[in-house]
């Protein structure tokens, strides 16, 4: 979209892509949550009216039964997105379903006026491949399956996928927050940003003084939960005493200190990267 954080990426990689546009690189912008919303995913149609011309003019590679070549793919499509997951799986699921379309017609599988929704064992088919290939996709990157998955699944939003969304997006946030630092390790491992040798243990960046040196956010997350506790079977006991009520506030007290202490530190309580980078 246009604002906050993912406003700056757009207009600065506009700014990148004005270089470099031409007639070989075009270059443009559809505001995916503005335009379409939440729901109303059929508006795609609005974007590939724009690029159209686009894909028909670039084509795909086509062999003749003798193997010879009777067209070729000129160019491709990037679909970028602020995490390049849901919405690209979205967008290029519509492109890849017209692009078949058109391979089928060329070859004499369709008709000139037929579409993969004509046939409905083939739709569906055709919806459970790619929706699969979009949550293996996303699993590997973010940690859950695709958001957005029913529509490409079944053609429309469904009140289970807004609600499947809801808990995935709320996984996702765990994850990012309090398990890509271990992931992160693996994957320079893995890549070889870090290099074991001989001559160098493994030993974890130590963490600084002060608070960083006790923050842990599974331990946070256990005082404010069993003070919220506290503070609960205080007020059921109020009745009986006014002890019971300043036991409730205290217990209420400290659930919410340790909650704000988390919030205004919720960097020191992250999960990240521990491993020492290898020295240039």
């Amino acid at each position: 979209n246009q604002h906050g954080g993912e406003g700056r990426l757009s207009e600065k990689f506009a700014g990148c892509m004005q270089h470099i546009t031409g007639d070989d690189v075009r270059y443009l912008h559809f505001d995916f949550h503005h335009i379409c919303g939440h729901i109303h995913f059929e508006r795609l149609a609005i974007l590939y009216d724009q690029i159209e011309g686009f894909l028909e003019k670039n084509g795909y590679f086509l062999l003749n039964e003798k193997g010879e070549k009777m067209k070729e793919q000129l160019g491709i499509v990037r679909t970028n997105c602020i995490d390049c997951l849901d919405r690209t799986n979205v967008t290029q699921s519509m492109i890849g379903r017209k692009m078949l379309e058109l391979q089928l017609k060329r070859i004499g599988v369709f008709g000139a006026e037929e579409a993969i929704s004509s046939h409905l064992n083939f739709d569906e088919c055709y919806k459970i491949l790619w929706a699969n290939h979009g949550d293996d996709i996303s699993i590997q990157y973010s940690g859950t399956p695709a958001l957005k998955g029913d529509f490409v699944r079944y053609g429309k939003r469904t009140v289970q996928g807004v609600l499947k969304d809801g808990w995935n997006a709320l996984a996702r946030y765990y994850l990012n927050n309090f398990a890509d630092g271990t992931k992160q390790d693996a994957i320079d491992l893995v890549q070889g940003h870090y290099i074991v040798a001989v001559s160098r243990d493994m030993t974890p960046v130590p963490r600084k003084g002060g608070l960083e040196a006790i923050a842990s956010f599974p331990v946070a997350l256990t005082v404010v939960l069993i003070s919220f506790w506290f503070a609960t079977m205080s007020v059921k006991q109020v009745g009986s005493g006014y002890k019971h009520l300043f036991f409730s506030l205290v217990w209420a007290g400290i659930s919410v200190a340790v909650a704000a202490l988390v919030r205004a530190n919720g960097r020191i309580f992250c999960n990240r990267p521990r491993l020492h980078k290898p020295r240039s």
